[in-house]
């Protein structure tokens, strides 16, 4: 890990967190309550998951914990669909994706080497049975990730060319090649 450590960590988050808030802010409120399928989450209760879930990460790192178990886990869960529920409009959707995103990314830039080297163990039959804070807490950009991918899909469900792929556009357009993804 000695050219990737929390600022490199914050700073990617920051990136994919920005990208987060621009799909939240390019579907209407009106859409938020859309859903791709009956037992799917809604756009809002998705970007509401997204907005609460690295708090987690934060409690666990923050706190040193060493070993997890499966009741912390389910007291963790609990917590955070309590707090989603909470997330209820547009703009308090919006607003808890700015500020948990700087506060997430305050807290990698806070870590150092050694603190992300650090194991964590959890009870059979998790597997593997130890990780790394550092591949913990990248976690969290990869989860999301994928669920901003998921809401890209439904951007073009309800009718929305995502952001990413007109940059992409453009960018082709620009440089005189042609792109329709």
């Amino acid at each position: 890990m000695t050219n990737y450590g929390g600022r490199q960590m914050a700073d990617s988050f920051r990136t994919v967190r920005t990208n987060t808030i621009a799909l939240a802010e390019e579907i209407p409120a009106d859409k938020y309550d859309f859903r791709p399928a009956p037992d799917a989450r809604s756009v809002g209760e998705q970007l509401s998951h997204m907005a609460v879930s690295p708090r987690g990460q934060m409690a666990v790192h923050g706190a040193g914990l060493s070993v997890l178990d499966f009741a912390m886990f389910g007291k963790s869960m609990a917590e955070a669909a309590a707090a989603e529920q909470a997330l209820r409009t547009k703009d308090d959707i919006v607003a808890a994706l700015r500020e948990g995103g700087e506060e997430f990314a305050s807290f990698l830039e806070s870590l150092d080497e050694t603190k992300l080297q650090e194991e964590v163990t959890f009870p059979p039959p998790v597997q593997p049975p130890t990780k790394s804070r550092f591949e913990m807490l990248l976690s969290v950009k990869e989860h999301e990730m994928h669920h901003r991918g998921q809401l890209m899909m439904v951007q073009r469900m309800i009718g929305i060319v995502p952001h990413l792929t007109r940059r992409r556009q453009e960018m082709a357009a620009a440089a005189g090649g042609g792109d329709k993804a």
